[in-house]
C-alpha cells in the first residue's frame, strides 16, 4: 500500500489534524484501487449527475496525479457526492483524453467522506512514476488547497509536475 496523507497546504503549510485528507492506493487484478478520506467541505455537489463529470476541480475534490517519463501524466479526481474525473495529458494541462471510465463509489457520512475507486492500469502511464495528491475544498466560505507534496509559488498550481514525489505504485 502506498499511503499519501494531504497535510501540507498547496504551499507548504501544515494543516490542522482535522483538516487532513488522506490517499490509499493498492494493487488489484489489472486496475490500482486508489481510496479517499477527507473532512467535508462547504461545496454544493455538482449539478449533474454522479459519475464523470468535465471540471470537477471547480467543486469538492481530491486528486491523484500520476507522472511518467516524458511529461505524460494520468489525473484522477475524487468526490464525496460520486462524481470524479479521469484525465490522461502530455505536458502540463495538455488534456488528449478527458471523463475516462472509471468506476467509483463515494459516501458522506457527518462531516467526513470515503470513496473507492478502480482506475484500470492502461490508463496510467508506464513508470517509474512521480505523483502527487491534492484536496480542494470551500472552509469559512473560501476555496482551499491542500497537497501531499507542495507546489509553492505565486499560485496553487497542481500541474508543476517537476515538483512531484517519486512513488512506488503498488503492482
Amino acid at each position: 500500500m502506498l499511503a499519501l496523507p494531504i497535510e501540507r497546504t498547496w504551499d507548504g503549510h501544515p494543516v490542522e489534524r482535522s483538516r487532513v485528507a488522506r490517499l490509499e492506493l493498492t494493487a488489484g487484478p489489472g486496475h490500482l484501487v486508489i481510496r479517499a478520506f477527507a473532512p467535508l467541505g462547504e461545496d454544493p455537489p455538482p449539478a449533474s449527475t454522479p459519475g464523470p463529470t468535465d471540471q470537477l476541480w471547480e467543486h469538492e475534490v481530491v486528486e491523484l496525479f500520476v507522472v511518467g517519463p516524458g511529461d505524460r501524466y494520468t489525473e484522477v479526481e475524487l468526490g464525496p457526492w460520486g462524481h470524479h474525473l479521469v484525465l490522461q495529458l502530455e505536458g502540463p494541462r495538455r488534456a488528449v483524453a478527458r471523463c475516462l471510465p472509471l468506476e467509483y463509489a463515494a459516501r458522506v457520512e457527518g462531516r467526513r467522506w470515503s470513496g473507492v475507486a478502480r482506475l484500470d492500469r492502461s490508463l496510467l502511464p508506464p513508470g517509474p512514476h512521480r505523483v502527487n495528491a491534492f484536496a480542494i475544498r470551500r472552509i469559512d466560505g473560501q476555496r482551499r488547497f491542500f497537497a501531499w507534496s507542495p507546489v509553492p509559488g505565486d499560485r496553487p498550481d497542481f500541474h508543476r509536475i517537476e515538483l512531484f514525489g517519486s512513488a512506488e505504485l503498488p503492482e
